[in-house]
Formats: C-alpha cells, sequence, structure tokens
C-alpha cells in the first residue's frame, strides 16, 4: 500500500502539472492561439488533463483536420496538428473561397486565388453529388496534371469537364466512376498532344479515350 501510495503521489504531485504547450504541424493555424485555448489546463497535472474537453477547444479551429496528443513529462503536453489541406476554390458572395476535400474553408480572397482549379457547380454547393464527383475527380489526377487545371464544372453527378491553363483545352471527364483509369488515359493521350493545340480530351469512356481538335 505504502508504494501506490508513493506513485500516485508522484503522479498527481504539482512536479508533474502542465507548465508548457507546444504545438507542431501548423502552417495556416496560429499555433500562439490554440496554445491561449488551451490555457485553463495549465497548472493541472498531467494524468488529470481533460483531453474531452481539450478537444472541444481544439474544435473551434476549422483548419485543424486532426491532430494527436503526447505528454511528456515533467510538464509538457504535445499537440502534433494535421492541417486541412487546400485543393480547390469556389466563387460564392462575391468572394472566392479556398477549400479543402470536404468543403471546409481555408481562406476567403477577394480576388482568384492563384494555384488551385476554379470549380464551378452551376449554382449547388459543397453539399452536392456535384461537388462529391469534382473532388473525386481532382484527388484522382497525378501532381502533373492537378497543376495543369485552370476550371472544372459540374452540372451534375455525371459530367465533370475541366479547362486547362495555356490555350484552353479541355477534358470532358463524365462521372467520378473509374477516375484512377481516366487518370492514366489522360495522361497518355497528353504526352501525345501539343499543348499548343486547342480540342478537347474526351475520357469519359475510360477505356476508348479520344481527342477531338477545336
Amino acid at each position: 500500500m505504502t508504494l501506490i501510495a508513493l506513485v500516485l503521489a508522484a503522479v498527481y504531485s504539482p512536479l508533474l502539472a502542465l507548465r508548457e504547450i507546444v504545438v507542431d504541424g501548423t502552417a495556416r493555424v496560429n499555433a500562439a492561439e490554440v496554445q491561449t485555448a488551451l490555457a485553463e489546463q495549465m497548472g493541472t497535472p498531467l494524468a488529470l488533463l481533460d483531453f474531452g474537453k481539450i478537444e472541444k477547444q481544439l474544435a473551434a479551429f476549422p483548419l485543424i483536420r486532426s491532430y494527436v496528443t503526447e505528454t511528456l513529462p515533467p510538464g509538457t503536453l504535445l499537440i502534433h496538428v494535421v492541417e486541412r489541406q487546400p485543393l480547390a476554390s469556389i466563387q460564392q458572395g462575391g468572394q472566392y473561397l479556398l477549400i479543402d476535400p470536404a468543403g471546409i474553408t481555408i481562406q476567403e480572397s477577394v480576388e482568384r486565388i492563384p494555384g488551385v482549379p476554379l470549380i464551378d457547380l452551376a449554382g449547388a454547393d459543397t453539399s452536392s453529388a456535384a461537388f462529391t464527383s469534382v473532388v473525386e475527380v481532382l484527388l484522382a489526377l497525378p501532381a502533373t496534371l492537378l497543376a495543369q487545371v485552370d476550371t472544372v464544372t459540374a452540372r451534375t453527378q455525371d459530367d465533370v469537364r475541366m479547362t486547362f491553363a495555356g490555350v484552353g483545352q479541355q477534358v470532358s471527364w463524365g462521372s467520378a466512376e473509374d477516375s484512377d483509369k481516366k487518370a492514366v488515359l489522360l495522361a497518355a493521350l497528353i504526352g501525345k498532344i501539343d499543348p499548343n493545340r486547342p480540342g478537347l480530351f474526351d475520357v469519359s469512356a475510360p477505356n476508348n479515350g479520344v481527342f477531338r481538335p477545336s
């Protein structure tokens, strides 16, 4: 019993209380704001930290996709953050919204956001089947092709179309079904066509892609 008492006394001792919160993995999330949000945990023995409350407090940061906590005696809490990654942008209410694959807004801008495709859902929103299809298509593209996509449109979930930067070569993708096969097929077709030649790549049938000059 004496040994148990000593162990408990050590575990719950102020010597093992939280004195430092370290946040890593952040680029868009302000690490100092995360530390401030969790400040009321300071002074609490590591064994008594309220991780349920920590979860609620971190939920206030929409740019945090996930995180892992780690306690490091004698008094440090490490929070390893995984941020949401931008995929594309949409135009809404006169602004451009940089969004992740879940449709969560990462950044707002009055000007078009460079470096990512602009999605046009013909009036639908990010909860629509059309948006889900567009996301599946973009995620299936290799980085080299994704970097060339200027705009993506989808009137329905089965009518995904893309336009490449440059001379405006277009892609008729169709539905998100067999997107991995379509991505391979598209890459093969692009490798055979002059990038300065306007036209339409049709990979809506994943086993029979064609290029139609315009």
